[in-house]
């Protein structure tokens, strides 16, 4: 097995964060987390053993990048490619999964700053007749709490058969809808929180319909050159990823099965809810810039904040994650499961220190569980944890598989 690397180095250049102080609208009982200023080091041993046990618990190879105020933090273990036995790099593409929906949430976000688009007005307003609920909004799409059910529940209730139907699938977002539709809804609009990747298509939707361009060219012309993310894309209904990548591998859902590389994909199913490709680096750097109010203004950043709350330790805003640490710090970003890779990327309230973290399998409920104390590692340094427990990863949640076996 190929040991585990660690690098730290300073970065030249490191532009200046604008620090745009924006009280998070915490949902009753989510408290708030002590300054940034009080954060202690990154326990840099402790995330290589979170790295070290996620493969040894199944997953080929698993990566984290952390910056911190203009310094850098990566830690590897295992391999990009169980073939060639590459080892994995925080260099390595790979793909996002649900970590897609905050930059679609961030678009339509930018929209509603231009006034092209109001938060509490109807999808339908947009969309004419796409629902069948004139009071579904498109707050509500955003928040998860439209009630619309997520046709990935049946997509891929055999995860590798499901997979292998859909690899290759060229999906429109239209049909998409439709499969969900075909379901009852599970509440009333915004009675309640239920995750469903027919939310972010329809947010697709309404960034194509409000501005007239594909997403692809959205996501690149609001986020990806703005922020210069090289190493992030949209290449829909294209399989293959640009550039230097890390393979990725589904877990089969019959204990001992061979691991199948689900690499090449259109990811058509997912779309606007799960399609995008980056790095760590990229995704530290887009996480940076959203909460240090570089991509929306203070107002529409403190409504991404506004919390439902999801179980003890999280709580989903606009397209935006809260994750509450055992040490007392809350993190803000998403996380990401799509075949072959789950991701983490979280960023303080500030945007100084982020954290990517990444392994390159999926369907493996022990390893998603695990790769949850790279959060602890990279906020929380080497305090004692508080009776409080790690932060646990979320059931049900994110793009295929809906349900994680262990």
């Amino acid at each position: 097995m190929v040991s585990a690397t660690v690098g730290r180095s300073a970065v030249l250049g490191a532009v200046v964060l604008a620090l745009l102080a924006v009280p998070a609208q915490a949902a009753t009982g989510m408290a708030h987390e002590p300054a940034t200023a009080a954060l202690p080091a990154p326990d840099i041993a402790g995330l290589r053993a979170v790295l070290r046990s996620a493969v040894a618990q199944g997953a080929p190879g698993a990566m984290a990048r952390i910056d911190d105020h203009g310094t850098v933090d990566t830690a590897t273990q295992g391999y990009a490619d169980r073939s060639t036995r590459r080892a994995i790099s925080t260099v390595d593409h790979f793909r996002v999964g649900s970590v897609t929906k905050a930059f679609s949430a961030v678009v339509l976000l930018q929209l509603a700053d231009e006034h092209r688009l109001t938060l509490d007005a109807p999808v339908n307003r947009y969309l004419p007749g796409l629902l069948p609920d004139d009071r579904i909004t498109v707050r509500h799409v955003l928040s998860h709490r439209s009630g619309l059910y997520d046709y990935t529940n049946d997509m891929f209730a055999k995860s590798v058969p499901g997979f292998e139907s859909v690899r290759n699938k060229v999906f429109t977002y239209r049909q998409l809808v439709k499969l969900s539709l075909a379901k009852p809804r599970t509440n009333a609009p915004g009675a309640a929180y239920s995750y469903s990747n027919t939310n972010f298509v329809v947010a697709g939707m309404l960034i194509e319909k409000i501005t007239g361009h594909s997403v692809r060219t959205e996501y690149q012309n609001r986020i990806f050159k703005p922020l210069n993310l090289r190493d992030t894309y949209y290449v829909h209904p294209d399989t293959k990823i640009p550039g230097r990548y890390a393979r990725g591998y589904l877990t089969p859902d019959t204990a001992g099965a061979a691991l199948v590389d689900a690499t090449e994909q259109t990811v058509s199913w997912a779309q606007s809810a799960g399609a995008v490709i980056s790095s760590t680096r990229d995704l530290n750097t887009f996480f940076s810039a959203l909460l240090g109010g570089r991509l929306t203004s203070a107002a529409r950043l403190a409504e991404m904040e506004h919390w439902t709350r999801v179980n003890s330790t999280t709580g989903y805003g606009l397209g935006l994650r809260r994750r509450d640490l055992s040490c007392g710090i809350s993190v803000y970003g998403h996380t990401g499961a799509v075949q072959g890779y789950y991701t983490y990327a979280f960023t303080t309230k500030d945007g100084g220190r982020s954290l990517t973290a990444l392994a390159n399998t999926s369907n493996n409920g022990t390893v998603l569980d695990t790769m949850a104390g790279t959060l602890e590692s990279a906020f929380c340094g080497k305090r004692t944890k508080s009776p409080r427990g790690t932060a646990v990863a979320e059931r049900h949640e994110d793009v295929a598989p809906a349900v994680v076996r262990k």
